[in-house]
């Protein structure tokens, strides 16, 4: 059978964007339905890189980083705080999106702009401005991403509660902020807040921060948070939420009560997939809309594929690139890029950063394996002097029979940057000693892993 393309990808953030140009790459010709005016999805235009850019505008505009180094109090005007936040993030996502543009004509892939629907197994019903059509493909790429969760008795139509993608349309800073779930977006936008000095309450049901890290980790960014002036409260459920006068009451399960000018709803996301067809289709799906795939990224539909957050954890856009390249590769059978390394990264982009690479130590213990941790501080680091970090570690966890780095966990400035020194060194099988006899330069931060290699070897079983 002819079709009109080989490759119809759904969608064009990181899952959509590389698996297109993959493709393409090799010869085959591709389209990308993107119902946006512009390609880039949540990545680009309201999660990963604007948060990111809030991120460090909020540390440039608050003089957080100066503060303690040079003893600098910084007041906010608070009228002219929200514009400069969103210039510089409107001004990154427009060099994204042409970015993203380049890389699409470079590899002469077509844009289709309108809203997809899955008829079948190689028929996708596109309506546009200028009505519908019908376009085949030898494959379909899902690559849809995902939206908010929106949880039963939250008035998200009210002015003063957001998601985490309508916190980035602010108007006004608020003077104090409710954030509901102390998952990553949830402390990643309490610290953005808190830095721009709003009186922030972080609330979750759990009892620790971000649980999948190594609780030493874990412990030490709570700490951080406190300091940063965040009320963190773990073990709290909030049984109501409220227009109350001027502002939104929170009641919590527990009996206490808040009050704040604004609230955000950070409880996790959906895949988006409503309205795409997909199970008039035959396609098997997954919890929270996400879709079912196989280690190949196939649906149980052959010639139906799915990568990135529409198919849920882990949900990053640095996981998506990959898992829509080999997505493509697997449905064309290249014999490139067959799958995903299982050695991820974690970046988590809160004040201050926090990145994990492998094994943690519960992890370790709980496995029943030996191992044997090393740590180094950014205090006692010449550069970490220097920048005036008083607070970082980088924490390294070895096998104890092998010797070989196991696990990375770094919390401080540059965290997300420096742990790929050590998802290589696991990678390479890299033990104590290839640490030890490395030599970094000098003054910098990743001096940090000759030393926590050393505290390591001091606290080996003789």
């Amino acid at each position: 059978m002819a079709y009109d393309y080989d490759l119809l990808v759904i969608g064009s953030g990181p899952a959509g964007e590389k698996g297109a140009a993959q493709a393409a790459y090799f010869g085959k010709r591709v389209a990308i339905i993107e119902k946006a005016e512009e390609p880039g999805g949540a990545a680009v235009h309201t999660g990963t890189l604007p948060s990111k850019t809030l991120r460090e505008t909020a540390l440039f505009l608050s003089g957080y980083r100066q503060r303690e180094l040079y003893s600098i109090s910084v007041s906010l005007d608070p009228g002219l705080a929200v514009p400069r936040l969103l210039s510089r993030k409107d001004a990154v996502r427009e060099m994204e999106v042409a970015r993203i543009h380049e890389n699409l004509d470079r590899h002469r892939i077509e844009m289709l702009h309108g809203t997809a629907r899955v008829v079948d197994g190689h028929t996708v019903e596109v309506a546009g401005p200028g009505g519908s059509r019908s376009v085949t493909g030898e494959f379909i790429l899902i690559a849809t991403g995902s939206v908010p969760f929106h949880p039963a008795g939250i008035d998200f139509p009210d002015t003063s509660i957001d998601d985490s993608d309508e916190i980035l349309t602010i108007d006004s800073m608020p003077r104090t902020l409710v954030v509901l779930g102390a998952g990553v977006i949830g402390c990643e936008y309490a610290c953005v807040f808190a830095a721009m000095g709003v009186g922030v309450t972080l609330l979750d049901s759990r009892p620790n921060l971000l649980p999948f890290l190594d609780t030493e980790i874990s412990r030490e960014l709570q700490a951080s948070m406190v300091r940063l002036g965040i009320d963190v409260r773990l073990g709290e459920v909030a049984a109501s939420v409220l227009r109350e006068g001027d502002g939104i009451a929170v009641r919590l399960a527990s009996g206490a009560s808040l009050h704040c000018d604004r609230l955000l709803n950070a409880a996790g996301r959906n895949g988006a997939t409503a309205g795409l067809g997909l199970e008039e289709a035959g396609v098997r799906m997954a919890p929270r809309g996400c879709v079912d795939v196989d280690g190949e990224y196939r649906t149980n539909v052959p010639s139906i594929f799915a990568a990135g957050d529409v198919v849920g954890f882990p949900a990053l856009a640095s996981t998506s690139m990959e898992q829509g390249r080999v997505a493509v590769c697997r449905a064309f059978g290249f014999e490139y890029k067959q799958q995903m390394s299982a050695l991820l990264p974690y970046g988590i982009f809160t004040i201050p950063e926090v990145s994990a690479v492998g094994l943690t130590e519960q992890e370790a213990a709980a496995k029943g394996q030996a191992v044997v941790c090393g740590r180094a501080l950014y205090r006692d680091n010449a550069r970490g002097k220097i920048i005036g970090a008083s607070e970082g570690m980088v924490k390294l966890v070895f096998d104890a029979g092998t010797r070989r780095l196991a696990g990375t966990h770094i919390i401080g400035d540059g965290a997300a940057e420096l742990l790929h020194i050590g998802q290589a060194m696991i990678a390479l099988g890299g033990t104590v000693e290839t640490l030890i006899e490395t030599v970094f330069n000098y003054p910098t931060l990743s001096e940090c892993y000759k030393y926590a290699a050393y505290d390591a070897l001091g606290r080996w079983p003789a």
